[in-house]
């Protein structure tokens, strides 16, 4: 059939014009030119579209349904045309970044090099925030969440779920000893989460179920300084992989533990408010964080 996509933007502005000629005059055409574009369509689509008399114009059934078609495909085509164009232009302007302390250690700050040499236009503003905080309050254009989200007017972009071990430093285990079972950890020292009650609870099997609630001996309100506990020898802590795959792999911490784990996966997303669109310079951060995790 080959519709051409100027005779559907000749069709929709006659219809928005009133007539033949204030259309020619909107689109910088002749009345001749629209009209014979008008013609081209009825013919490839064997079917008439407006009923012309000397005074009006008035659209047929088949009209109506073009119409609104044609409106859709020319408004996706301008996305389109946009959404092109955008990417183009070299991203620019303040990105305010707010997460966790552990995570822009240990996943944003090892990459920053790279993304600054690919954006040198962008300049980061990076602050550590272990609590959801007021975006708008914080001047926060997005942050990263580690864990469940509970608020509703977030609009949240899943980056990827991290795995979690249960670690403790060979020292530590040298003087107290390896928990063989769950249920030996009430006879250890934990380390848990000051303000993050959720994060007490370790996904372990036993025979009560799947958590297991743990009472630290000590509580710290960032996961940055459990992890400094953890290798200064002071107790077990239940840690994301992406903050102790390097002490893990060093090992100046032990995973304990491992086959009562039951798999759980913390979720990690960007979060950003639902009235909020997303700017190029956002995009394109997240676009490269995805790709490095």
């Amino acid at each position: 059939m080959d519709i051409n996509s100027d005779d559907l933007k000749t069709f929709v502005a006659v219809i928005d014009s009133g007539t033949l000629g204030a259309a020619a005059q909107h689109l910088g055409l002749t009345t001749s030119a629209v009209s014979r574009a008008l013609a081209r369509l009825e013919e490839k689509l064997a079917t008439t579209l407006l009923t012309r008399t000397t005074r009006r114009m008035e659209l047929t059934d088949e009209g109506r349904l073009l119409l609104n078609q044609a409106r859709a495909i020319l408004a996706a085509l301008d996305e389109a045309e946009e959404s092109i164009r955008v990417r183009r232009q070299r991203p620019s302007g303040r990105l305010r970044i707010d997460a966790a302390s552990p995570f822009i250690l240990h996943v944003i700050v090892p990459h920053v090099a790279e993304f600054r040499e690919l954006y040198p236009d962008i300049t980061l503003e990076l602050t550590s925030n272990d609590q959801i905080a007021d975006l708008l309050e914080h001047r926060t254009d997005i942050a990263i969440r580690v864990g469940e989200l509970t608020d509703s007017t977030l609009h949240a972009r899943p980056l990827r779920s991290g795995a979690m071990a249960i670690l403790a430093s060979p020292d530590y285990l040298q003087r107290h000893g390896t928990p063989k079972k769950p249920a030996d950890l009430a006879q250890h020292q934990t380390l848990g989460f000051l303000q993050y009650e959720n994060g007490n609870s370790w996904p372990l099997r036993l025979d009560g179920g799947e958590w297991l609630a743990t009472t630290p001996a000590i509580y710290a309100s960032s996961g940055e300084t459990l992890r400094a506990l953890a290798l200064a020898g002071q107790g077990i802590a239940c840690l994301s992989e992406f903050m102790t795959k390097k002490d893990i792999a060093a090992g100046t911490l032990v995973p304990i533990l491992a086959k009562y784990y039951t798999g759980y996966q913390r979720p990690i997303h960007a979060v950003y408010y639902r009235n909020t669109q997303l700017s190029r310079r956002i995009s394109c951060f997240l676009e490269f964080l995805q790709k490095k995790m």
